[in-house]
């Protein structure tokens, strides 16, 4: 199978930044919604983006907001790559994709249909839990088979929600999806990663991917 993209959310320092790259992230989250435990500041999330090597992604998170805004704060942080949650009309997310990549996140609420997501062509697609106050770092695990069904309708699929090392294999053979997106599941406490939890994460997610590999051979 082709390799899963693993994106580690809510890095608040350099030195856990580049661990998550060292043990195989290509993707780092930088959380910028002010009611988040996981909260930093634009100039912070700049010296994480600027210890990055440049293969590697750094994606500044939102709630709300509008175009400007976040390419105020985008700017400032210096990431070229932002991930958008709440309400975002398909207009902002195609004015923002003209100048950043654009992941638009979805909540598996009883509303959610998975044909929604096509509404936004312009960018990649994360799916989460839902979770009435919180966007994202719940720990709460979103619904499979509703993930797995915008496949269709998704140039690129990132599965986020609850995910851990015990249950992120369940959840890639569930979902197939392009990449797994982790948070509270590597963390000692909010906004401080757990190495040894990283390091765990990403083997279980190789590990999938070789049985996978070899399931297919035969």
């Amino acid at each position: 199978m082709t390799p899963v993209q693993i994106k580690i959310c809510g890095v608040t320092n350099p030195t856990d930044a580049k661990a998550c790259v060292k043990l195989g992230a290509q993707m780092i989250g930088l959380n910028f919604y002010p009611q988040s435990p996981r909260c930093i500041q634009p100039n912070m999330a700049r010296q994480i983006a600027e210890t990055l090597p440049a293969n590697i992604r750094a994606v500044g998170i939102f709630v709300d907001g509008n175009a400007e805004q976040i390419r105020r704060t985008a700017n400032t942080a210096k990431v070229r790559c932002v991930q958008l949650h709440g309400n975002f009309s398909p207009e902002t997310a195609r004015e923002l994709a003209s100048e950043f990549h654009v992941i638009r996140a979805f909540s598996t609420h009883a509303g959610f249909r998975a044909e929604d997501v096509s509404l936004f062509p312009d960018c990649d697609v994360l799916i989460d839990a839902h979770h009435p106050d919180l966007r994202g770092g719940t720990g709460q695990t979103c619904n499979w088979p509703s993930a797995r069904a915008t496949l269709a309708f998704a140039r690129f699929l990132i599965l986020s929600g609850g995910l851990n090392a015990q249950n992120v294999g369940r959840a890639i053979k569930a979902v197939t999806p392009h990449a797994v997106d982790v948070c509270s599941g590597v963390e000692k406490a909010a906004g401080v990663k757990d190495h040894r939890a990283i390091e765990h994460f990403v083997a279980a997610v190789r590990r999938t991917e070789r049985v996978a590999d070899a399931s297919s051979l035969q």
